[in-house]
């Protein structure tokens, strides 16, 4: 339901914006540059202490006695988890997942010679096979790269982040790594930072973001990249602009002398295509699992444990979905929040006792299904996508 302009709740989202816009300008001008390790830092080790209401007052003792205690949690689950991480193969932890994208890149040539066929069904498999398969390297190769967890190699590692991100996905690698992990990772639904608000463009109506604006996702994301090159030093940009010249530059090479398209519009209209394919759940998974849920002011963040808890939904189990994305971002979004260095296959293995130990905490474990989340973005969207979502308060959640 849209909000009304006298309505305290979007005087307070805005205020609130404002504020921590104010803050996060500040805090960016103080840090170094993404390789820097001053935000990292910040990321992974801020944490503020429990939040208060208006006028609410914590004795100090009692503020530090929750803290531990949540620290507590963080730990005791943490270590839950690693014994399951120290008795898995290398199979299980990384191998699954590079197996994945083997398959994909074996499924390339297939699907470039399907287009060539004057059929409609084996024209349409060349189209979805390349559509998946682009899906599956630039969103899972790439999420996963950015968190290093395809290897346990911080080498290979950037090597591998380089080839998914730039030359696959037309982007930057060290922009793409300082948003995501840095700031959305690190300050999860906390507005002005890590809210999602990247996803929100509060001038489209409800209808044309969520079912139209999405197949322009292949052509915005190099101009967005393109754009945020400036943030970086110049041996970097050169990387990157030749990165992405040479993945689209294949791309459209191929089109034409294996698939025999015979003219540059035909085979450009065809990357679009292929490259748009999956873009709009991709974009609504991107809303789905944070917007709408518990938000927070920059200085009244929980710790962690909570605000992943709180700030992060799980989605059902979806082939598709969990073939090209991977099940960090569909059905293991919690996990993965918590312990974002690990592999989908490990995140799907400790998924039970993450799970098990919230729910036994009397934590949240946010569950919801796709076609759920749709209907309520439909209806709430001048709420959740154009105005600032109220902040939660969490007076005595320790």
């Amino acid at each position: 339901m849209p909000l009304e302009d006298g309505d305290p709740v979007r005087q307070r989202g805005q205020q609130v914006n404002n504020e921590v816009s104010r803050a996060r300008d500040a805090l960016l001008q103080g840090t170094p540059a993404p390789d820097g390790s001053r935000m990292e830092a910040m990321a992974e080790g801020w944490e503020p202490g429990p939040a208060l209401g208006d006028g609410d007052v914590m004795p100090r003792g009692a503020s530090q006695r929750a803290g531990r205690h949540e620290e507590a949690l963080m730990a005791e689950l943490s270590e839950l988890v690693q014994k399951v991480v120290k008795s898995s193969s290398w199979w299980e932890r990384h191998g699954v997942d590079i197996s994945i994208l083997a398959c994909s890149f074996l499924l390339l040539p297939a699907g470039f010679l399907c287009l060539r066929s004057a059929q409609a069904i084996p024209f349409l498999a060349g189209v979805l096979t390349l559509g998946v398969v682009h899906h599956t390297l630039t969103v899972k190769g790439s999420h996963l790269a950015s968190h290093n967890a395809l290897t346990e190699s911080k080498s290979w590692g950037k090597v591998w982040a380089i080839f998914f991100i730039e030359l696959c996905s037309a982007f930057t690698v060290e922009q793409a790594t300082y948003n995501h992990v840095k700031i959305h990772h690190g300050y999860t639904n906390v507005i002005g930072l890590g809210d999602s608000s990247t996803w929100k463009l509060p001038f489209l109506n409800r209808y044309i973001y969520m079912f139209i604006a999405p197949l322009a996702v292949p052509i915005i994301t190099p101009l967005v990249a393109l754009d945020l090159l400036r943030n970086v030093e110049w041996k970097a940009a050169l990387r990157t602009l030749c990165c992405m010249f040479l993945g689209l530059y294949c791309h459209y090479w191929l089109l034409l002398h294996v698939s025999g398209f015979q003219s540059p519009w035909s085979a450009l209209l065809c990357m679009l295509l292929t490259r748009s394919l999956l873009a709009h759940p991709y974009i609504h998974v991107n809303i789905f699992q944070h917007i709408g849920l518990p938000m927070f002011a920059a200085d009244r963040k929980p710790k962690r444990i909570h605000l992943m808890s709180l700030g992060v939904l799980n989605l059902p189990r979806n082939a598709l979905l969990d073939w090209s994305f991977g099940h960090s971002l569909i059905s293991c979004h919690v996990e993965h929040h918590l312990f974002p260095s690990l592999s989908d296959n490990m995140c799907l293995k400790i998924k039970p006792i993450v799970s098990q130990y919230l729910k036994q905490k009397k934590l949240p474990y946010n569950e919801d299904t796709y076609i759920s989340r749709l209907q309520l973005f439909l209806q709430r969207y001048e709420e959740l996508m154009v105005h600032a979502p109220p902040i939660t308060e969490l007076v005595g959640i320790q």
